[in-house]
C-alpha cells in the first residue's frame, strides 16, 4: 500500500518502507499530483507549478522525463497518463492531507469531547513544517501557506472545544505562544482572553486585547473586530455569560421567574425559528430541492432555492416548497407551549400574545386551534403585485392586504392572539392564493432592503414590537438569515427591553453576538426549557389571576 506524507518533509512509502525520491523537481511533481489525488492535472498546469510563469523551452520534455522516472518508482497503475495531463490514482486517505481534512470535517459535527479527540488525531499527522523542500518555489509557497492555515484553524477549533469542556486553565500554555506567533490573528487572542478570564486573570485578559489592538493599529491601521471589542467590554463588566453556562434542569430558577412574570404581564413577544423542530423541515426541503432538480447539497435551503429560481423559475420552486411545507405536521412541544399562552395570559388579566415565526408551515396555527383558540394571521407577501406588504387572514379565512399600516384597525390583541409569519407561508388550500416564501438569497436581499418591519405592519403590532421583551425559541446564530430578521426588527439598535434566547451548547462568541443585541442566552434544550417555563407559569398563575 502506498502512502504519501506532505504534512512535514515530503515522504512516500510502500507497505511502510520509504521510497527513494529524486531531486527537487521530481519531489515537486509528486507533491503537485498528490495534493490533487484522483484529479487529472494538465501538463500546462504542472509546467507552471514546477517552472513558474516563464518556463524554459525544454520544460514539456523535462516534464515527460520526470513523469517517466516517477512512474517507475510508483508503478504504471498509480501514475496514469490521462488527457490533458496526468493523474495520481490513489485510494482515499493514501495522502495524509486528505486524512487530516476528513478528520477536521468529522470533528465539526461532533460533540466537544469527540471533537477534541478527532482534532487531536488530525494534528498528530503533522511532522513539522509542510513541504520545506519546496519553500522557495512559487507552487510550494502557495501550498505551504494553505496547509499552515488549515493546521492553525484546526488548532483553534480544538481549543474552542477544550474551552467548551471547561479546560480553560490547560489551554493557556498553548495559546500564549500561538498568539505571539500570530499577533494579528483575532480568534486565538479571543480564546486566550476567555481562558484568562475564566482562570481569574482578568488583567491578563485585558492586556491580551490591548496587545492585539496595538499590533492591528500599527501594522494595518485598523481596530479589532466588533465581536472582539464586545468580548473586551464583557470582561470589563465581568459578564456572567463568559463562564460556562448551566444546562437543561440546571437553568436558574430566578430566570424562569423573570420570564414567567413578564409573560403573564403580557409584555413578551415569542419568536419561533426552524430549531423548534427536532428535525427541521427546512433541511428536508433542501434535500427535496436537490433531489428533484439534480443539485449538489452545497449550502442550505436559501442557496438551493436561489439556484432553482434562476434555472427553473418561481413556479417549479413554489411547487416543491408547497409539497415540503403545506402537509400538516403534529405540533411539537414548543408549538404546544406557545399555544397555551393566550389562555394563561387572559386568566392573568393580560391581553392575548403576539407570536412571531419565520416558519412557513402551519404547525403553530394547528396548535392554537387544538387549544381552542381563534387567531389572526399576518403573513409577509414575497411575490406578486403585493410584494413587500403584509396580508391579514382573519379567522374565517377572509384575507386582506395591509396597504396603509398606520390606519389599519382590523387587528387587536384584546380580541385574539396574532400570528405574524415574517417569511411568508405555505397555503394548504388547492388554489394556493395566499402562498409566498422569503426563501431564496434574492428574497432575503430584497427583504433586508425594505424598511423596518414596524413600518409595514399595523400600528397595534408595531407598538407591541417596540415595547416588549422577546423570547427567541429555535434560533441558532449560525443561521445567517436570523441576522436579516434582527436587522428588520431593530436595525442596528439593541433591544430596548430585556430579552432571552434559548440555545443548547453555545460557544463564547455566540453569547457575545447575542449580548451585542442585548439578548440573554440560556443554555438549555428547547423541550426541557419550555417544560420548565410552563411549570413556573402554572405555579405563578393563581397568584396573579
Amino acid at each position: 500500500m502506498l502512502e504519501f506524507r506532505l504534512l512535514g518533509p515530503l515522504e512516500a512509502a510502500r507497505d511502510g518502507a520509504p521510497l527513494a525520491l529524486g531531486g527537487q523537481k521530481q519531489r515537486g511533481l509528486l507533491a503537485a499530483l498528490a495534493l490533487r489525488a484522483r484529479v487529472v492535472v494538465s501538463s500546462e498546469r504542472l509546467v507552471d507549478d514546477l517552472w513558474g510563469p516563464e518556463p524554459p523551452r525544454t520544460a514539456a520534455t523535462s516534464l515527460q522525463n520526470l513523469v517517466s522516472q516517477l512512474r517507475k518508482l510508483l508503478g504504471p497503475d498509480v501514475l496514469v497518463t490521462r488527457a490533458p495531463g496526468y493523474v495520481l490514482d490513489l485510494p482515499p486517505d493514501a495522502v495524509d492531507v486528505e486524512r487530516f481534512e476528513r478528520l477536521v470535517a468529522d470533528a465539526r459535527a461532533a460533540e466537544p469531547e469527540e471533537r477534541v479527540r478527532l482534532l487531536r488525531g488530525a494534528l498528530e499527522l503533522w511532522r513539522g513544517e509542510p513541504l520545506p523542500e519546496l519553500a522557495y518555489t512559487i507552487f510550494g509557497e502557495g501550498e505551504i501557506r494553505r496547509l499552515e492555515e488549515l493546521r492553525l484553524a484546526a488548532v483553534e477549533e480544538r481549543v474552542e472545544a477544550e474551552l467548551a469542556l471547561g479546560r480553560h486553565a490547560s489551554v493557556i500554555a498553548e495559546l500564549e505562544p500561538l498568539v505571539r506567533a500570530n499577533p494579528l490573528r483575532e480568534r486565538p487572542c479571543g480564546q486566550l482572553m476567555v481562558a484568562f478570564y475564566r482562570s481569574g486573570r482578568q488583567a491578563d485578559a485585558l492586556q491580551a486585547y490591548q496587545d492585539l489592538r496595538r499590533a492591528l493599529v500599527e501594522e494595518l491601521g485598523i481596530d479589532p473586530s466588533p465581536s472582539l471589542q464586545a468580548l473586551q467590554r464583557a470582561i470589563l463588566r465581568q459578564d456572567d455569560t463568559l463562564v460556562p453556562g448551566v444546562r437543561d434542569d440546571e437553568v436558574e430558577v430566578d430566570h424562569y421567574d423573570d420570564v414567567a412574570q413578564a409573560l403573564l404581564a403580557g409584555r413578551v413577544v415569542c419568536v419561533l425559528g426552524h430549531g423548534v423542530w427536532e428535525e427541521p423541515v427546512e433541511e428536508g426541503a433542501a434535500a427535496q430541492l436537490a433531489t428533484r432538480f439534480g443539485l449538489e447539497r452545497n449550502g442550505g435551503l436559501s442557496r438551493l432555492a436561489q439556484l432553482v429560481a434562476l434555472r427553473q423559475g418561481l413556479g417549479p420552486l413554489y411547487d416543491e416548497l408547497h409539497d415540503a411545507f403545506a402537509p400538516q405536521r403534529s405540533p411539537g412541544p414548543v408549538h404546544t407551549f406557545v399555544a397555551s399562552l393566550p389562555a394563561a395570559l387572559r386568566k392573568a388579566g393580560s391581553k392575548n400574545p403576539l407570536l412571531l415565526t419565520t416558519q412557513y408551515d402551519n404547525a403553530l396555527e394547528r396548535a392554537l386551534a387544538a387549544a381552542g383558540e381563534s387567531y389572526d394571521v399576518v403573513a409577509y407577501v414575497a411575490a406578486g403585485r403585493d410584494r413587500g406588504r403584509f396580508l391579514h387572514v382573519a379567522p374565517g379565512g377572509v384575507s386582506r392586504v395591509i396597504d396603509v399600516p398606520n390606519t389599519y384597525a382590523e387587528l387587536s390583541l384584546d380580541r385574539r392572539p396574532i400570528v405574524v409569519k415574517l417569511h411568508g407561508q405555505a397555503d394548504p388550500g388547492e388554489a394556493r392564493e395566499l402562498e409566498s416564501f422569503v426563501v431564496s438569497e434574492d428574497d432575503y436581499i430584497d427583504y433586508l432592503a425594505q424598511s423596518e418591519i414596524a413600518n409595514l405592519v399595523p400600528v397595534t403590532i408595531a407598538a407591541k414590537l417596540r415595547r416588549s421583551h422577546f423570547l427567541f425559541l429555535g434560533y441558532p446564530l449560525r443561521e445567517w438569515h436570523l441576522r436579516v430578521f434582527l436587522h428588520r426588527i431593530w436595525g442596528q439598535e439593541r433591544v430596548a427591553y430585556r430579552s432571552w434566547t434559548v440555545q443548547p451548547g453555545p460557544e463564547p462568541l455566540e453569547r457575545e453576538c447575542w449580548r451585542q443585541r442585548g439578548v440573554e442566552l440560556i443554555d438549555s434544550l428547547l423541550p426541557d426549557y419550555v417544560d420548565g417555563l410552563a411549570k413556573r407559569l402554572r405555579e405563578r398563575a393563581p397568584a396573579t389571576g
